[in-house]
């Protein structure tokens, strides 16, 4: 066990014991565990298999490959309307956990072998994504945006160009544009930290709201 991952789950005012189950499961399917991102994850041979989560109202496993594993019992989700890869198990008790044990071993163990079939999860390419006509005539009018926005990672671009198309109103996709122009040009997606106190980076984990 990881020393780190266990100071994690100590820390937690909620789910603890929920993500402890699921973690000796992971450990006990052969997994490597570790912090990335803010968060227990497990790896198989250096490669992603899975992570955990805790929110308001669920604790979590995720699956990075997720969309492509066996999900014949409907116990696997899109965490979000435009996830790709990703999939999740929500949970919300310890005897939820166990009454699925069997199931999430299988999960794990099918996701592991997945992995060294070196099979790829389809991602979505960023030309592929809509972009707005606000976002073109900033880009018309103020060539250093476009520069700051095409040096961008992929994932990035994609985030942003969700964000501004997602809109309805012109008056609003223009605004989001706006607002979002300084985390651009600082090389920031639209939920990096921009306040330095996360303790989830480069993610936002909500620290800024202590500075009131």
């Amino acid at each position: 066990m990881n020393p780190a991952v266990s100071s994690f789950l100590q820390a937690l005012d909620r789910w603890e014991e929920e993500l402890s189950i699921l973690r000796i499961l992971l450990l006990d399917c052969g997994l490597t565990e570790e912090i990335k991102w803010g968060w227990p994850c497990y790896t198989d041979k250096g490669k992603n298999i899975a992570i955990l989560g805790a929110f308001k109202d669920y604790a979590c496993l995720s699956f990075f490959k997720g969309a492509l594993l066996d999900n014949t019992h409907g116990l696997l989700e899109k965490s979000g309307e435009n996830t790709q890869s990703s999939r999740v198990i929500k949970v919300r008790s310890k005897a939820e956990i166990l009454s699925m044990h069997p199931l999430l071993k299988f999960l794990i163990l099918e996701a592991t072998a997945l992995e060294t079939t070196g099979e790829k999860a389809y991602f979505k390419k960023t030309s592929e994504y809509p972009v707005a006509e606000e976002l073109t005539l900033a880009f018309a009018a103020d060539p250093s945006f476009q520069n700051a926005f095409d040096a961008l990672t992929p994932g990035r671009k994609n985030g942003y160009l969700l964000h501004f198309s997602s809109a309805k109103q012109s008056e609003t996709r223009a605004l989001r544009i706006e607002q979002c122009k300084k985390r651009i040009f600082r090389g920031l997606g639209f939920h990096d930290c921009v306040c330095g106190l996360s303790q989830r980076m480069p993610k936002c984990d909500g620290s800024h709201k202590s500075l009131g």
